[in-house]
């Protein structure tokens, strides 16, 4: 399937799923933090639904949080790896990201294009999984598959904003049920947390760090090699290995600290 840059339209659909309230079901709701899911989704292939409102921080800051992989290093201690292949236009481009999944079960990776849109007072990140030619699946991780992942930060005011993240992720195994439970009650809220904190503390880490250097809002800053459309095709799920994992024991997984949320 050829790959498809999303356009307005795209843009807004996106927008209409994180507001909309019919057929979600909360899963998690405490203080600033909610977290929905699709019960008529396939558990494998769950959809999400993330919001959370973050008071002292502005929706340009955390637009600029979001895009910052040099920042992402710092913060985010599920990541394994990322960085960015390459740029298809001034506000898309294509990279890669791995992360931690809790021992025994394996690595996932993911290859995307992410696309970005300021609309309005809002602003617009998604993103879907493609196949690039130079960057097959790794000996030590399985490839999982973005069917389409995004944010949505909605300005509510001079320093505060909200955060919607909608993610549909095939993680191309059978995992065990005590993971998918996982992540709607523990791993999504402590991730939004984190994606707050970081919020925080940006201001004055990018002032000591190439301050004025935002390619994502200024693209004749933009060093990335172009990349061709063509040259990339839609990941399908159906493509990639998939494996079993159902029969991992929740007892013997080994967790991630998160010693640093609350």
């Amino acid at each position: 399937m050829p790959v498809q840059i999303p356009d307005d339209t795209d843009f807004l659909s996106f927008r209409e799923q994180c507001e909309s309230q019919d057929g979600w079901v909360a899963r998690y709701n405490k203080g600033v933090v909610t977290v929905w899911c699709r019960d008529e989704e396939c558990k494998t292939v769950q959809k999400l639904k993330m919001r959370i409102v973050c008071k002292d921080v502005t929706a340009e800051t955390l637009y600029d949080v979001l895009h910052d992989t040099s920042y992402r290093k710092k913060w985010d201690s599920n990541m394994i790896d990322t960085f960015d292949i390459g740029r298809l236009t001034v506000n898309a481009d294509v990279g890669y990201y791995s992360w931690k999944c809790p021992s025994p079960l394996k690595n996932r990776d993911f290859v995307t294009m992410r696309s970005w849109l300021p609309l309005g007072n809002d602003y617009l990140i998604i993103n879907y999984s493609v196949k690039h030619p130079e960057y097959p699946p790794k000996k030590d991780y399985v490839r999982a598959v973005s069917l389409l992942t995004g944010y949505l930060i909605q300005s509510n005011g001079a320093n505060c904003c909200t955060l919607y993240y909608l993610t549909q992720v095939d993680p191309r195994g059978s995992l065990p049920k005590w993971v998918v439970n996982r992540v709607s009650q523990f791993v999504a809220p402590k991730a939004m947390k984190k994606i707050y904190k970081a919020c925080l503390k940006y201001p004055e880490w990018k002032r000591k760090h190439d301050p004025n250097l935002k390619p994502w809002r200024y693209p004749e800053q933009n060093t990335l090699p172009c990349i061709s459309v063509a040259d990339l095709t839609v990941q399908r799920a159906d493509s990639l290995e998939n494996i079993d994992e159902s029969c991992v024991n929740e007892e013997k997984a080994q967790h991630h600290s998160d010693d640093d949320e609350t």
